[in-house]
């Protein structure tokens, strides 16, 4: 959708339609608990991506959009290492202090990051889509070519599908969970800093409602939730902040993260016809979303200009 957005906003004008299999509030940016985070995806340019997305959330949040919120935090390992590089770039960046740490945590940093609260922001790039005069339908296509009957241009922005629909046997499904509690007060957000997307624990505020993760089911991509996940995870976080065991569950979110060795932005040809694809971002994809938008509508500037 913001890859949408961002033609349909293009100087050239586009005529843009978007073509789901799946009603917005059932993808799986709707479970999302969606923190600013740039790992977990890997391409050379997730820096320059990342900071894209960054300033135009900080920018949104700037113009009073109710979706995204500018949250400051603390992102800790259990292991003695280094901030990263991206991390040290932001506002409010500091080591973190023994005792800003959580039991079995060794190192860590503050900064802010923007937190977006997804299915009302989901709605929110439907109506400026819409605004710009943008169209979405509802079907499922079974190959790329089918699409390419449709259209001069195509961008397959179509995650874990597009295991079948390029078809590409480089995707990995990765489940992922998230129950949501009834705040109880807690207004910083935490996470647990890993180097690979696995098990972890993460506490996201968004006013009255606490997102608590995570985990990482390779391979898994049945979308319901395990009730011993939901489990485990209110166990972790109540080490974090023991309010959060006695806090209201409110609901349980569940998506299939679209893993990939690497993020697949580039242009084709095929038959006369252009095909650009964006997918593969792991866990990364709202902290990624805007640069790739960018990197998309500059794959296809030549294109849309004739």
């Amino acid at each position: 959708m913001t890859t949408a957005v961002r033609l349909a906003e293009d100087p050239a004008r586009p005529r843009v339609r978007v073509v789901a299999a799946h009603r917005r509030d059932a993808c799986t940016s709707a479970a999302a608990g969606a923190i600013w985070d740039p790992i977990y995806a890997s391409h050379p340019d997730v820096p320059r991506w990342s900071m894209r997305t960054y300033e135009t959330l900080c920018h949104l949040h700037g113009r009073g959009r109710p979706e995204v919120r500018l949250v400051d935090g603390v992102e800790a390992s259990r292991h003695v290492i280094p901030a990263p590089g991206w991390a040290r770039e932001l506002p409010h960046f500091r080591v973190a202090a023994p005792e800003d740490l959580p039991p079995g945590f060794r190192s860590g940093w503050w900064y802010r990051a923007p937190i977006v609260d997804m299915p009302p922001y989901l709605r929110y790039l439907e109506r400026r889509l819409r605004s710009s005069g943008g169209r979405v339908s509802a079907h499922r296509f079974e190959t790329v070519d089918e699409a390419l009957r449709r259209a001069d241009i195509v961008v397959n922005c179509s995650g874990i599908g597009a295991r079948e629909l390029v078809p590409d046997p480089d995707m990995e499904p990765v489940r992922g969970q998230l129950v949501a509690v009834r705040n109880p007060g807690i207004t910083r957000f935490f996470a647990e800093h890993t180097d690979e997307l696995e098990e972890m624990t993460y506490l996201l505020p968004q006013g009255d409602v606490l997102l608590l993760g995570g985990s990482a089911d390779k391979d898994v991509d049945d979308p319901v939730a395990d009730p011993q996940v939901a489990r485990g995870i209110v166990e972790r976080c109540a080490t974090v902040d023991p309010r959060i065991g006695r806090a209201e569950v409110l609901g349980h979110r569940v998506g299939i993260r679209p893993q990939r060795p690497v993020i697949r932005v580039e242009r084709e040809e095929a038959g006369g016809k252009v095909i650009a694809h964006n997918y593969g971002h792991s866990g990364a994809g709202v902290s990624l979303s805007w640069g790739c938008a960018d990197a998309v509508a500059g794959l296809l500037e030549g294109d849309l200009q004739r």
